[in-house]
């Protein structure tokens, strides 16, 4: 929900993403590290198993962000609109980073870089939907799609840890991201959350207000949440883990999951077959 958060340091998050997008890709980083690594990785490739169900979930992603993002103003009206638009804006420039930036490392772009970008602009936009201006959702897009890209495709190399998903890359990333670029771009013609001063003038928001302040709050509230994302999912991959465990044996893990676990498959090969 829009809130700016009250005190001597507010910070600006439209539609909770530094809960929903920090959290859940920080735990997802935190989960690939006290796991490690699947077989073979990274030495075999592991694609995914259909594009099509990758695009078509990624067109679900999208249009259910209209209503987060949007839904987050309660109600029918301009910042509704606002939220709206930034939302497309941010997710079809992050696709054009992500395509391109694709294409300038191996020749050519992917259907899964395009929709990957677009996740990552939703993402990274979630918190400045309804603060910022058309044109900076633009730029916070461009920003994500290419940021979120070095991440996946470089920074994970770097360190080795098994991310399948790239909920870290893209999620922990672009809402940490996201938290920033709001502290910057946020716009009290926008949204003028901080009231009016005593001359009747909308308070400044953001750093393009004059509000440089606010980047050091956006910052502050990011690392409060990669800090109760970090501990809470050590606390809870602990107690499962001792309980339970969290890890399956290399027999089963090499039959497949599917299979060892549920007694079933996703695709019956030898029926088809016949």
């Amino acid at each position: 929900m829009l809130n700016a958060t009250g005190g001597r340091f507010p910070t600006l998050d439209f539609a909770g993403g530094t809960v929903v997008h920090i959290t859940s890709g920080v735990s997802a980083l935190v989960t690939a590290l006290y796991l490690g690594r699947r077989l073979g990785y990274p030495k075999e490739p592991i694609s995914p198993h259909s594009m099509v169900l990758c695009f078509i979930g990624a067109g679900l992603l999208w249009v259910g962000w209209f209503g987060f993002n949007a839904g987050s103003a309660l109600g029918a009206g301009p910042l509704a609109t606002s939220a709206f638009v930034n939302t497309q804006f941010a997710a079809a420039a992050g696709a054009l980073a992500w395509g391109a930036a694709e294409w300038i490392r191996s020749g050519k772009p992917s259907a899964l870089g395009a929709v990957s970008g677009a996740v990552a602009g939703l993402a990274t936009v979630t918190q400045a939907a309804g603060f910022v201006q058309p044109i900076s959702a633009v730029l916070i897009g461009l920003i994500a799609g290419a940021g979120c890209f070095f991440m996946v495709v470089k920074v994970k190399n770097w360190f080795g840890y098994d991310d399948s998903l790239d909920a870290f890359g893209v999620h922990g990333v672009g809402g940490t991201m996201g938290a920033l670029l709001t502290g910057i771009f946020a716009s009290s013609a926008i949204n003028p959350i901080f009231g009016k001063d005593a001359l009747g003038h909308a308070r400044p928001t953001g750093w393009v207000d004059g509000n440089h302040a606010q980047v050091l709050h956006q910052l502050t509230a990011a690392g409060i949440a990669w800090g109760f994302a970090i501990v809470g999912t050590l606390a809870i991959l602990f107690v499962v883990d001792h309980l339970v465990g969290v890890r399956v044996s290399e027999d089963d893990e090499e039959q497949g999951l599917d299979l060892s676990q549920h007694g079933e498959q996703g695709y019956d090969w030898e029926s088809n077959a016949s």
